[in-house]
């Protein structure tokens, strides 16, 4: 299973369900990496999709422990469910937010990092991978400048 995150030098991923800084790049990368993939996502990352739709061409997996329905979304209370879920389709993809990246982190090999080369306030964070004994970084993918903002898409592997 894999993952995909953007992060900030701290590794905060974002502040009160959003991220406070996001780049072009960095959507466009994870719409054409999470294209036709299964993608599992908590409630609240929902709450941030445009319009709290579904990402279209996508297997979309929420996962909650509220249960319920949402409409679009194979509703999952638990992360074994959700994995079993996602194996409808070719790659399963990890989203977000920061409860469920705990939750499943141990089930990923692979992890797509945006690092975006700022330090805005976040109340939110991702394990910062270059510092976990079991996770090295395999190559940059990507490295530019947006907005002034200097970033490096990175392939992490689980070792």
């Amino acid at each position: 299973m894999e993952l995909i995150v953007a992060v900030y030098d701290d590794w905060g991923i974002g502040k009160d369900g959003t991220q406070p800084v996001a780049l072009s790049a960095d959507r466009k990368f994870f719409r054409e990496t999470t294209r036709g993939a299964a993608v599992i996502v908590g409630r609240r990352t929902i709450e941030d999709f445009p319009g709290q739709k579904p990402l279209p061409g996508r297997l979309n997996i929420a996962l909650t422990r509220k249960g319920g329905e949402i409409p679009g979304f194979t509703v999952c209370s638990g992360p074994e469910e959700a994995v079993q879920a996602a194996k409808a389709s070719p790659r399963a993809m990890v989203i977000g937010g920061g409860s469920i990246y705990r939750q499943m982190l141990p089930m990923c090999d692979t992890a797509y990092v945006t690092k975006v080369h700022c330090t805005p306030e976040s109340d939110t964070f991702f394990p910062n991978l270059d510092t976990d004994p079991d996770w090295q970084l395999s190559q940059t993918l990507q490295s530019g400048e947006e907005n002034g903002i200097l970033y490096d898409i990175c392939l992490y592997k689980r070792k």
